[in-house]
């Protein structure tokens, strides 16, 4: 950045949350002034730095959005209201909250002339069940769930609003993305549910007989992804992004045994007909177009998130008064 430019503003919708604490932080590394949209009810997630501005609103307030949008250059729009696995329960609410939301949010930033959004779409789930693998850019989108059906449906808005107004936009379909921050308890993220059992030395269950193969990738590498495609200003505009390399969940137990040093206790369950066998993504576009590929391992995203899980517990022991007996 030239001497005297005034550094870009970044509106960061679910900036709070697991992925958007990881970009956050990146865009402030990388010259942003951050701006974190995220609902009072919410704990805040990672501690952002001090040049984070915090911004409180409710993401299905139009006003609330366009509150926030004011005197921003890019919107990074990492919200989702629902989860795939419980999408399908209430496919109304899924539209509205998301969709529909997510239309306002395009109106707001037509209306104050927003340079850019980027959108996390879901690798994961528009594809639907895939018929080749790795799945490409190219792949037919079927999605078998809401929310992939959501996820898609923005992408056709944001193009829209790109052919009608001018609107530059660019869509990141994420994989399995894992890593510090990641809810343990949360209804997805096998990676963090996995590690978060072997370390209380419980039973992880497993569906199937442990062949199902997906896609895990270190969200600091899908941060950087993020802060690349803000940079991009041309066609493509939808981009895989994931590790380029299929993980089994025994490959995955085997690993977490491995940065643990003991072994993890396991129960093999009846494999379930909605589990898609193979999940993989081809990454090959992002790598052309965008210069990104993943710059950490499996294995080492692994264990920086084990050391960040054991940091947290001595932080949180720290903290708790001790009970003397009386």
């Amino acid at each position: 950045m030239d001497a005297g430019e005034v550094a870009p503003r970044a509106l960061v919708l679910g900036g709070s949350g697991f992925l958007g604490s990881h970009l956050v932080e990146a865009l402030t590394e990388n010259g942003y002034r951050v701006r974190r949209f995220r609902r009072g009810s919410e704990r805040g997630g990672a501690h952002p730095p001090a040049t984070v501005e915090d911004w409180i609103g409710d993401f299905t307030s139009r006003s609330d959005v366009a509150a926030a949008l004011r005197g921003c250059d890019f919107v990074f729009h990492l919200v989702s209201t629902t989860l795939p696995k419980t999408s399908n329960d209430d496919p109304v609410y899924d539209l509205e909250t998301n969709l529909i939301s997510t239309i306002h949010l395009l109106e707001e930033a037509r209306i104050q002339k927003t340079r850019k959004i980027v959108f996390a779409s879901s690798g994961g789930t528009v594809y639907g069940l895939p018929q080749t693998v790795p799945v490409t850019e190219e792949h037919a989108t079927h999605p078998v769930c809401s929310y992939g059906a959501h996820k898609l449906a923005i992408e056709h808005y944001l193009h829209l609003y790109y052919h009608l107004y001018g609107l530059d936009y660019c869509v990141l379909r994420v994989s399995n993305a894992f890593g510090e921050h990641q809810h343990p308890t949360a209804s997805y993220g096998a990676v963090a549910t996995f590690l978060e059992l072997a370390l209380r030395g419980e039973t992880v269950q497993v569906w199937g007989d442990g062949s199902i193969v997906r896609d895990y990738v270190y969200a600091r590498d899908v941060a950087l992804a993020f802060c690349l495609a803000a940079r991009h200003t041309a066609a493509p505009r939808v981009f895989n992004i994931g590790s380029g390399l299929g993980i089994s969940l025994n490959q995955l137990l085997a690993a977490i045994e491995a940065v643990l040093g003991q072994p993890v206790r396991r129960q093999y369950l009846p494999g379930r007909p909605f589990d898609v066998p193979v999940n993989l993504l081809d990454i090959s576009r992002a790598a052309e177009h965008l210069g990104w590929r993943p710059r950490y391992s499996f294995e080492e995203g692994l264990r920086r998130t084990l050391l960040w899980r054991q940091s947290a517990d001595r932080t949180r022991a720290a903290v708790e008064p001790s009970i003397s007996p009386r």
